[in-house]
């Protein structure tokens, strides 16, 4: 059987702005793209709501730095053929740094410490496949407003950023601002028909990277 990671922040781990909840099961991209690939496949979701690429914040009582995090992960449940990660929204909020070009190296840091962690049994190096978030939008909700001030703009251009370091790393990438787009409830997260079309649009380019 193969063992798909995804690795994320609330839009992995499925955050519902209406409410605000939680999507139900069903509904969040990872559960989606499990059903598309089938028995065959085990699809594994790690999303930890304000989770960075590489950066630190105190603001929770998680570790929401992405880069500390991912190697327990990768121990956690290796051994592992792909690793998608989809981080980058919140590296856009004015205190953590709110620079696409800054999120790129995150990235590019998550993207080495899956390349070169020990993995236990000899394990070899997942595939990686890295995805862009779908940009934030503008919303008329106050506390995401200020807390994501000027990431609308911002976050445009996270994915011409992660596409040029996939081909600079050799890596595969997609954009999921192409299928998706956040709800303007709060204009950081996806509403049930959005988060479904990540898994769906996902799908085809997993199953593509597993039969290679």
């Amino acid at each position: 059987m193969k063992s798909v990671l995804c690795y994320g922040d609330s839009l992995t781990w499925g955050y519902n702005a209406e409410g605000p909840s939680r999507h139900a099961y069903a509904d969040r991209w990872p559960s989606i793209l499990q059903g598309e690939l089938g028995s065959t496949v085990n699809v594994i979701a790690d999303g930890l709501n304000g989770r960075t690429t590489a950066f630190d914040d105190h603001l929770a009582g998680e570790d929401r730095n992405g880069a500390r995090t991912l190697p327990v992960v990768l121990g956690t449940h290796s051994p592992l053929d792909l690793v998608i990660i989809m981080l980058g929204a919140n590296d856009m909020k004015p205190w953590i740094h709110g620079n696409a070009f800054v999120s790129k190296h995150g990235m590019a840091r998550l993207a080495q410490i899956v390349r070169t962690h020990p993995y236990q049994l000899n394990a070899p190096a997942p595939e990686l496949l890295i995805v862009s978030p779908p940009a934030v939008s503008r919303t008329d909700n106050v506390e995401f407003s200020q807390a994501f001030a000027g990431g609308n703009e911002a976050s445009r251009h996270l994915a011409m950023h992660y596409a040029a370091l996939a081909e600079e790393i050799g890596c595969h990438f997609f954009d999921a601002g192409t299928v998706a787009r956040t709800t303007p409830l709060d204009g950081v997260h996806l509403d049930a028909e959005n988060t479904r079309a990540i898994g769906k649009a996902l799908a085809p380019m997993v199953r593509r990277i597993l039969e290679s």
